[in-house]
């Protein structure tokens, strides 16, 4: 009689714990083998929440990115703009002293975007976030790192998230894979060229400045297509956490309703029991004679 009495007190706290956690596996003994599935499926749900989070970063840096290399294209097409205006053969000297002037401005600028920062980390220093890549001083003959930082969306699945200042400013003017087209040594160049009153040095400069030009538009298509690729993943992780959260419901989550009915169902049959037992010990007579 008292082990029935205690096995239906062990129910009641079995549905009373589903109730009060809203899950039926509150401990490995409640079911070994659904256990198993459930401490997997909160590990790939953990996993893939750090996805979500590099996911987050990675599409907002992107995004940063080409908004800055947008700024760097506009300065561009100004440049080109009061070059070819310069190189017309009709300015006075004045007037292509003011066009050298405003280019030294606008090469300025340049540099700042070249030191833009996000969440205090330079974005055109390869994987030295933390040190300044360019100076106004010497801006066109300064090296950059040139490695890539990769975020992980799933397992074998990277993107880099960044772009170098070469691939965006071009390389070092002296330095190896020096192509002739630094756009710091250009701006300076051009800056220098109409400063000085002499637009012929100007005219091959402004070559160098198509090519950096296109470059930066090709850079900016990688982007693109980086970004884009990111939104496919990102449905990918979105679409995986509704499905391992669903598994994982199934496997631990309580029928509510179900647990509530079998609640009241074991605290019936446990106070029959105790009913039942306290009438079969009750003392008699002959127990007080005694």
């Amino acid at each position: 009689m008292l082990r029935n009495i205690n096995t239906n007190l062990h129910k009641l706290d079995n549905y009373q714990n589903m109730e009060s956690t809203g899950r039926k596996i509150n401990k490995p003994s409640d079911d070994p083998v659904g256990i198993t599935y459930a401490l997997r499926y909160r590990s790939e749900i953990a996993m893939n929440e750090q996805y979500q989070k590099n996911m987050d970063t990675a599409q907002a840096s992107l995004q940063h990115v080409d908004t800055v290399l947008g700024q760097v294209g506009e300065l561009i097409n100004r440049v080109k703009e009061i070059t070819v205006q310069g190189l017309n053969g009709t300015n006075s000297p004045t007037a292509l002293s003011a066009i050298g002037q405003e280019i030294s401005q606008l090469y300025n600028h340049l540099v700042s975007l070249g030191n833009d920062q996000l969440n205090g980390k330079y974005i055109f220093n390869g994987q030295f976030t933390d040190k300044q890549p360019y100076t106004v001083a010497n801006a066109g003959t300064e090296q950059t790192d040139t490695e890539s930082i990769d975020y992980k969306f799933a397992a074998g699945v990277t993107v880099a998230v960044n772009i170098t200042g070469d691939e965006v400013f071009g390389v070092a003017t002296g330095s190896p894979g020096d192509t002739g087209d630094n756009l710091f040594s250009v701006f300076k160049g051009l800056a220098n060229a109409f400063n000085s009153n002499d637009p012929n040095a100007a005219t091959p400069l402004l070559e160098s400045l198509n090519s950096r030009a296109d470059k930066l538009l090709n850079a900016r298509a990688d982007i693109g297509a980086r970004t884009n690729r990111l939104e496919f993943i990102d449905n990918r992780i979105k679409d995986l956490d509704l499905n391992l959260n669903e598994l994982s419901g199934k496997t631990e989550d309580a029928d509510i309703t179900d647990v509530i009915m079998k609640l009241n169902m074991s605290q019936n049959v446990y106070q029959a029991s105790l009913s039942v037992g306290a009438k079969v010990i009750q003392p008699s007579l002959l127990d007080f004679l005694r």
